[in-house]
C-alpha cells in the first residue's frame, strides 16, 4: 500500500478530477474506482467522486500495491508474414490488443506469441511486453515486427528512433481533403482531461510528424496513405482529426453518430520496412487490405452507401 497526502489549492474541483490531475499517475476511471473502494479520504472522511473540494482540504490517497502478473501463453492463431531466428513480422487483425494491460490480460498478441515462440522473445520490455518493439491500436489492423532476442530488439528500436523504419498506413477518412498531399507536424501528448485520449499540445508532449497522400476521392470520404516519420500513440488518428478529417469509424476522435458498416477505425498498417539486425539487408513487407476495409471502399465507389 502506497499512501499519498495532498492538499487542495483550489476550491470547487471535483474529487475524481483532483486525483486524476494530482500527478500520481491515476486515470479518471482508476480514481473513481479508488474512491468507490474507500481508498480516498478528505479531511478524514470518505466522499463520493462528485464531491467538490475546498481550498486547503487534506486528501489522503491509499493506492494498493499492484498484483504481480505475467503474461501466459495461449494457443491463438497468428498470421505470420515472415519469421527467422531474430524476428517475426505479424499481420495483426482488427480487434486484437497487442499486449496485456488492465482489462485485457488474455487474448492479446503477446499471449499468442508466447505460445508460438516459447522463451524465444526479447525481454527488454518486461514480462507483459516480450518481443514488442512497437504497437498499433486494438482496432487498427496490419503489420507489426516482433523481436526474438535483445540484440534484434535494440537494433530495431534504434531504427525507429532514427526514423529509418518504414511504416506506411492506409486509411479512409471523413470528408474530402483540400490538398492532394501534405504533412502534419504537431506534437502529441496526453489529453489534459480525458486521460485515455491523446491530443495536440505543447505540454508534456513529443514531436509527431505524419505525411499523407490522397489515393482516391470518394463520396463523403477520402482514401489516403499515411507515412509515419514518428510513432506516437494514436498519431494518425489525432493528426487527421486535427485537419477536420478523422479516420472513418473512429469512436474516440471521429464524427459523432457516424454510421459505418464496421466497428473500430478504418486504418491499416499496410507496409513495414527495416534493416535486418543480423544480415543488415533492407527488408520490406506489405499486407493486403482486410475484408471490412475493401468492402467499405467498394460501397463508397459505387456510391450506394
Amino acid at each position: 500500500m502506497t499512501e499519498h497526502i495532498l492538499v487542495c489549492r483550489q476550491s470547487g474541483v471535483r474529487l475524481d478530477k483532483f486525483l486524476a490531475d494530482s500527478g500520481i499517475e491515476l486515470s479518471r476511471s482508476a480514481a473513481v474506482t479508488l474512491i468507490e473502494n474507500g481508498g480516498v479520504t478528505v479531511n478524514g472522511q470518505q466522499q463520493n467522486k462528485k464531491f467538490k473540494l475546498n481550498e486547503n482540504d487534506k486528501v489522503i490517497i491509499r493506492v494498493p500495491d499492484p498484483v504481480p502478473y505475467e503474461a501466459k501463453a495461449e494457443n491463438i492463431p497468428l498470421d505470420i508474414v515472415y519469421e527467422d531466428a531474430d524476428l517475426l513480422v505479424v499481420n495483426k487483425p482488427k480487434g486484437m490488443v497487442v499486449h496485456p494491460a488492465a482489462g485485457n490480460y488474455e487474448g492479446t498478441l503477446v499471449n499468442a506469441l508466447l505460445y508460438h515462440c516459447g522463451n524465444s522473445l526479447s525481454g527488454i520490455n518486461g514480462v507483459l511486453r516480450p518481443g514488442i518493439v512497437h504497437r498499433i491500436d486494438k482496432d487498427t489492423s496490419g503489420l507489426l515486427i516482433v523481436a526474438k532476442n535483445d540484440h534484434a530488439h535494440k537494433i530495431l528500436a534504434e531504427q525507429i528512433k532514427a526514423h529509418s523504419f518504414t511504416r506506411e498506413y492506409e486509411a479512409i477518412v471523413f470528408g474530402n481533403l483540400k490538398n492532394e498531399n501534405g504533412t502534419v507536424d504537431a506534437p502529441i501528448g496526453r489529453h489534459p482531461v480525458d486521460r485515455k485520449k491523446m491530443c495536440i499540445t505543447q505540454k508534456n508532449s513529443k514531436n509527431a510528424v505524419t505525411h499523407y497522400q490522397v489515393l482516391e476521392n470518394l463520396k463523403g470520404y477520402t482514401y489516403i496513405q499515411c507515412i509515419l516519420e514518428t510513432g506516437r500513440t494514436h498519431q494518425i488518428r489525432v493528426h487527421m482529426a486535427s485537419l477536420g478529417h478523422p479516420v472513418a469509424g473512429d469512436m474516440v476522435y471521429g464524427v459523432k453518430n457516424e454510421k459505418v458498416p464496421f466497428t473500430g477505425q478504418c486504418l491499416h498498417a499496410r507496409k513495414i520496412g527495416f534493416i535486418h539486425p543480423s544480415s543488415e539487408q533492407y527488408m520490406a513487407f506489405t499486407s493486403p487490405l482486410p475484408d471490412y476495409f475493401e468492402q467499405f471502399l467498394t460501397k463508397l465507389r459505387r456510391q450506394t452507401y
